[in-house]
C-alpha cells in the first residue's frame, strides 16, 4: 500500500510534466520545409559521418547524402572511419571520385586507454572540415534530399549556433523494432519541448548542426573526452553554457533524419545502458530533476510488479498504477507518433508499458554502476 501511494504521488508530478511538454510541443513553429523562397545558399557546410563497421549500412547512407540538394560545392562530405575491421572503408573509398572525403579517426596510443572513441572521430573530422557549420549524423541514417538546403536555411534565418532537429526510427516487423520506434518517438517529443521553451537541454547526434567556430571556443569535447557517450548532449550542454540564447530547435518534415533500430536485444539495452551512462555528466541539472522523477516512478512500479511473484495482489496496484500513467501520456505520445507518421503504432504503446517500465529500471541502474560494449570495445 505503501508503494502504491508513493507511485501516485510521482503520478502527480509526472502529469504535470508530460502535460508541460505537449503543451509546449504544441508551441514549436513549424519551419517552411521547402526554405523560404529567397534562401540563397552562401554556407559551405560540413556532413559528419563517424563509422565503424558498418558495411551493411554505409553506402546507402552515402548515396543519401550525394542526392542532397544544397549545392555540391557548397556541401563537404566527410566520413571518419573508426578503425573499422570490416569491408566499411573499402565502401567508401568507392565514393571518393564522388566528393565524399575519407577520414582515418586516431589511432589509440600505446599505454593510453580510450573511451569516447566517437567523440574521437568526430573531432577529427571537424579538425579537417573547411565549412563553417558542423551537421552530425550516423551511418545507418537516411536523409529526405532537403535536408541539409532545410538546415542552412534554418540557420541563416534564425541565427543559431547548435541545432538540433528530428529523428525517428522506422518500424520493421519485429515487436522490438516497434517497440523502440515508439520509445524513441516519445524521447524525440520531449527533446522538442525541451529544446524550444528552453527548459533544458536534449538532443541526438544523428541530427545535430552546430558553427565550427562555438565548437573551437567550447574547446570541443575537452573535458567530456573521458566519458564514452555524449558527443551530442554533453557538447551541447557546453555550447549552451557558452550560448546561452544560441540553442534552438529545427521543426520540419525534410529535417527529419530516419535511423535504424538496434538489430536485437542485446544492442538495445547497450544502446540504452550507453546513453543512460552520461546522464551523471550533464552540466544542466535541471534535466537531472526530470530524470530523478521519471526513474523513480518507474522504479516504484517495477518494485510493484516484482513484488506481485510472492504478493500476487500487487499486481492489481502495478495495473492501476500503469492504467493512469498511460491516460497521462496518451495525448502527448498520439501527437508525436502522427508527427512522424505513425499513429498505427498507438495500439502497441498501452502493450508496451511494463516493457518500459522495466528496460528504464534496467537501462538506468547498469547505465550508473554497470560495464558494457558498443561496436566490439568495452567502453566501462
Amino acid at each position: 500500500m505503501i508503494l502504491f501511494i508513493i507511485s501516485f504521488i510521482f503520478l502527480g508530478g509526472y502529469y504535470f510534466l508530460i502535460h508541460y511538454y505537449h503543451h509546449s510541443w504544441s508551441q514549436v513553429p513549424t519551419f517552411n520545409s521547402v526554405t523560404p523562397k529567397d534562401f540563397v545558399p552562401v554556407e559551405k557546410i560540413t556532413v559528419v559521418v563517424p563509422a565503424r563497421n558498418e558495411e551493411s549500412v554505409i553506402e546507402e547512407c552515402i548515396l543519401s547524402l550525394l542526392q542532397q540538394s544544397y549545392p555540391k560545392t557548397l556541401l563537404e562530405i566527410i566520413i571518419v572511419d573508426d578503425h573499422s575491421t570490416d569491408r566499411t572503408t573499402a565502401i567508401v573509398q568507392q565514393y571518393l571520385n564522388d566528393g565524399i572525403r575519407l577520414v582515418q579517426a586516431q589511432a589509440e596510443p600505446q599505454g593510453i586507454r580510450f573511451v569516447a572513441y566517437k567523440k574521437k572521430a568526430i573531432d577529427a573530422a571537424i579538425q579537417a572540415a573547411t565549412g563553417s557549420l558542423i551537421v552530425t549524423t550516423d551511418a545507418d541514417c537516411t536523409f529526405d534530399a532537403d535536408w541539409i538546403k532545410t538546415i542552412a536555411a534554418f540557420h541563416q534565418y534564425n541565427k543559431a549556433v547548435f541545432i538540433a532537429a528530428p529523428v525517428k526510427i522506422k518500424p520493421g516487423r519485429s515487436i522490438l523494432s516497434v517497440f523502440q520506434s515508439i520509445d524513441f518517438a516519445i524521447l524525440q517529443g520531449i527533446t522538442t519541448a525541451s529544446v524550444h521553451k528552453k527548459f533544458h537541454s536534449m538532443c541526438n547526434g544523428a541530427n545535430l548542426a552546430y558553427e565550427k567556430a562555438a565548437y573551437q571556443k567550447v574547446d570541443g569535447f575537452s573535458n567530456i573526452d573521458h566519458i564514452a557517450s555524449g558527443d551530442d548532449m554533453l557538447l551541447m550542454h557546453k555550447i549552451s553554457a557558452a550560448y546561452p540564447d544560441g540553442i534552438a530547435y529545427l521543426n520540419a518534415s525534410a529535417a527529419i533524419v530516419q535511423t535504424l533500430p538496434a538489430p536485437n536485444w542485446s544492442s538495445f539495452f547497450k544502446q540504452r545502458i550507453r546513453w543512460a551512462s552520461k546522464a551523471g555528466h550533464y552540466q544542466d541539472k535541471r534535466i537531472l530533476w526530470v530524470l530523478l522523477l521519471v526513474y523513480a516512478l518507474n522504479l516504484v512500479l517495477f518494485l510493484l510488479l516484482a513484488g506481485s511473484i510472492f504478493q500476487p495482489f500487487w499486481l492489481l496496484f502495478f495495473a492501476v498504477a500503469v492504467f493512469y500513467k498511460t491516460i497521462i501520456e496518451w495525448n502527448f505520445v498520439r501527437t508525436i507518433l502522427h508527427y512522424f507518421q505513425f499513429p498505427w503504432l498507438m495500439r502497441w504503446f498501452p502493450i508496451f508499458q511494463p516493457l518500459h517500465i522495466i528496460y528504464t529500471v534496467i537501462a538506468g541502474f547498469f547505465g550508473s554502476f554497470g560495464s558494457y560494449e558498443w561496436k566490439g570495445r568495452r567502453v566501462r
